[in-house]
């Protein structure tokens, strides 16, 4: 009975105080906010390419791509929503539709990612069942009544790619000539830059007929979009300029990314309530970054593929003994003894370098290309893992790769 009385004190004095909090969703995933600072480039970039679908021209297919939290998804939801907007009070026949090829059960299939695609334009099949090429059919007859624009955003498409081949890209680029009066466009967004490499050329060439980067974020910039964000998240002096600033200095170490800077923010405030204190501290964002760190790096570890784990590991193996950089040919080498040791199989120094690539978008290795002059060029890598969950991860990676007796 009195943990019950003591739960509902809880409860009740939650309740009672006032929350530091105005609008949480603001430093979410899910907030497009108005003005997006320090991508005036890309949007008037973007918004060029896709402005003849006013003029019911089809659009050149775009691939975007950059790493996690550059903007990316924010700036393309930004422009369709505002190209929807102007469609509409021009009584202009555009549509777009957005898809998050990481959702399960929307994308992990071609059969699903069409029907979804039905969906989107209001026509219901079956989740399972029908042969694809139906399920297309269903897709174009829906779309190809009248003359109109349609643009497709696959949001990660890269997990599309990996979940069910390239093949469906292929498909998707011929889709204009099944149509007769409608026109399709396509916008893929990337967070891995290497994706593109592996794709066979010909949906290569038609899927990229423009390209878009987007460069990640200093500490500067990530200070104004925290700025932006914080005014509409927190209540009156709840916040100061000290602790968006650290936010900030925390997310520039790791890539640039502001949606890192995001969640610290917003972690750090749940802390700084759960606390009962009326304002945010820098003791609550280092709180925040040690909670955030921990859970997210040691879950992206866990469920690397094993030739991935073992790439990392021997990284964490050679910045024990020595201090940044890490040269690839060297990581190689110490790979390839850690293979023979646990008996797994060696990939070749191609595979290794794409291994690499991924962990660095991972944000477990920050690597950088360094000219050597007339030698050529070579990657300088360093583990992005701070001291304090290095044992923790070490002992894990010991376990699961077989090092230890």
């Amino acid at each position: 009975m009195g943990d019950q009385v003591s739960l509902q004190n809880i409860f009740e004095d939650f309740l009672n105080k006032k929350s530091i909090f105005i609008n949480k969703d603001a430093l979410t995933i899910r907030y497009t906010p108005k003005n997006i600072p320090h991508r005036d480039e890309q949007i008037n970039t973007l918004a060029k390419i896709l402005a003849p679908c006013l003029r019911l021209e089809r659009p050149s297919n775009i691939f975007i791509y950059g790493k996690t939290g550059t903007g990316k998804t924010c700036v393309v939801q930004h422009i369709a929503r505002q190209l929807e907007a102007t469609a509409i009070k021009k009584e202009i026949p555009l549509k777009v539709i957005y898809i998050n090829c990481n959702l399960k059960r929307v994308a992990d299939t071609e059969y699903r990612l069409i029907a979804q695609l039905c969906r989107e334009v209001g026509t219901e099949v079956p989740m399972t069942g029908l042969p694809t090429n139906e399920v297309y059919k269903a897709f174009f007859n829906s779309i190809d009544d009248k003359r109109q624009i349609i643009i497709i955003i696959l949001d990660e498409i890269d997990n599309l790619v990996k979940k069910c081949g390239d093949e469906v890209l292929y498909n998707f680029t011929r889709i204009n000539q099944e149509l007769d009066n409608a026109k399709v466009s396509f916008i893929g967004i990337s967070n891995d830059v290497t994706f593109k490499n592996n794709l066979d050329p010909r949906v290569k060439s038609s899927l990229s007929e423009e390209e878009l980067v987007f460069p990640p974020y200093d500490a500067l910039q990530i200070k104004d979009i925290l700025t932006e964000r914080a005014n509409v998240a927190f209540a009156q002096d709840v916040i100061s300029e000290e602790v968006i600033s650290k936010c900030a200095a925390y997310a520039a170490r790791e890539h640039g990314d502001a949606r890192r800077a995001l969640d610290l923010l917003r972690v750090a405030g749940e802390l700084a309530e759960r606390e009962g204190s009326d304002q945010v501290l820098e003791k609550h964002v280092d709180s925040a970054e040690e909670k955030i760190e921990s859970d997210s790096v040691f879950e992206v570890i866990k469920h690397l593929p094993y030739q991935s784990q073992l790439v990392f590991y021997s990284g964490l193996v050679i910045q024990e003994t020595k201090p940044p950089p890490i040269y690839t040919g060297e990581l190689f080498d110490v790979y390839t003894e850690i293979c023979k040791k646990v008996g797994s199989k060696i990939l070749t120094q191609r595979r290794v370098s794409d291994l690499i690539s991924e962990l660095d978008m991972l944000g477990l290795f920050n690597a950088k290309v360094v000219s050597k002059g007339r030698y050529g060029r070579t990657r300088e890598l360093s583990v992005s893992v701070s001291e304090t969950n290095l044992d923790k991860i070490k002992v894990f990676l010991d376990e699961k790769i077989g090092i230890s007796a």
